[in-house]
């Protein structure tokens, strides 16, 4: 089922690439459309699938005019809407899917207004986990409150999916404890996948996404405007994301966020993270895994 599921979704994303690089991963093997985890393209290469043991390389050489068709396709023709998010390096597309982008900027005043002449993209087939989190997200819980908590792993680990599922969770309610408002800051509108004001992803049905908005930024403005109980970030980089998620810890607020980190002991060994322990704004971390049948996750109490 899962297996069909996958498939289904490598064709959804496959949609969007032109016509003629669209006919050639249509005739990948099942096995490996179930596999696939992003289209690369790159102008005068040939376009490669990327799956678990790496880049597959097909026969056609993707053409600089091409790339163009894509991000016509990926906007649905209107790129003048999809301005902002352009020049940032990418697209969100209808049906969850991100477009990643790269080519020349243009600069002005020290900022980037505009990516022209298109170079590579890559074509993320963001697929949902439902029900990973099912189990996972009562532990979270004490004494009848949720507790801040860390998702950690290294990067491709599986972070962004398990913030997504425990945001859709904690959104529906977890039993017995209800339904919780929760506030997503999608800074680069990989967890909800924004697509004219409509979440692409399920993220549940009290969940308000702020999108394509610094950690920095967004964290105050949902205090301010949307009254929430929980606010879910991914990957807290900077001082500032720190600074943000200790205002909200200091409103009673609780906080989801992912780090890229193995472990605690990684954590400890970064100044910037050691103050995050330090203050005492998360209580748990999730530490992703991954096994032969899969990824398993076991919460370390961090204070």
């Amino acid at each position: 089922m899962q297996s069909h599921l996958n498939i289904l979704r490598y064709e959804d994303a496959a949609a969007v690439l032109p016509l003629r690089l669209r006919r050639l991963a249509m005739a990948l093997p099942e096995e490996q459309r179930a596999a696939a985890e992003e289209f690369r393209l790159r102008a005068g290469r040939p376009m490669t699938v990327l799956l678990p043991e790496g880049e597959r390389a097909l026969e056609a050489v993707v053409e600089p005019e091409e790339l163009e068709t894509l991000c016509d396709i990926a906007t649905e023709f209107s790129r003048y809407a999809a301005a902002e998010t352009m020049r940032e390096g990418y697209l969100s597309v209808r049906g969850g899917f991100r477009v990643g982008l790269c080519g020349t900027a243009v600069m002005k005043e020290g900022g980037n207004t505009a990516l022209k002449q298109i170079s590579s993209a890559a074509i993320r087939i963001a697929r949902e986990h439902r029900g990973i989190a099912e189990d996972l997200a009562p532990r979270l819980f004490q004494e009848g409150e949720l507790k801040s908590t860390l998702i950690l792993s290294p990067p491709g680990g599986g972070k962004t999916t398990l913030l997504r599922e425990l945001v859709r969770k904690l959104s529906q309610g977890v039993s017995p404890y209800g339904p919780r408002r929760v506030a997503l800051i999608d800074e680069r509108g990989e967890v909800a996948v924004m697509h004219r004001g409509e979440p692409q992803m399920d993220v549940g049905p009290h969940t308000d996404v702020l999108d394509a908005c610094p950690k920095a930024l967004g964290i105050p403005m949902v205090l301010r405007a949307m009254n929430p109980q929980v606010i879910a970030v991914d990957e807290i980089t900077a001082q500032a994301d720190l600074q943000a998620a200790e205002q909200a810890a200091g409103c009673g607020v609780r906080l989801l966020a992912t780090i890229h980190a193995a472990d605690v002991r990684e954590l400890r060994e970064k100044p910037l993270y050691r103050r995050l322990l330090e203050e005492r704004i998360f209580h748990l971390a999730v530490h992703i895994s991954h096994t032969g049948q899969g990824r398993t996750y076991r919460v370390e109490a961090l204070t």
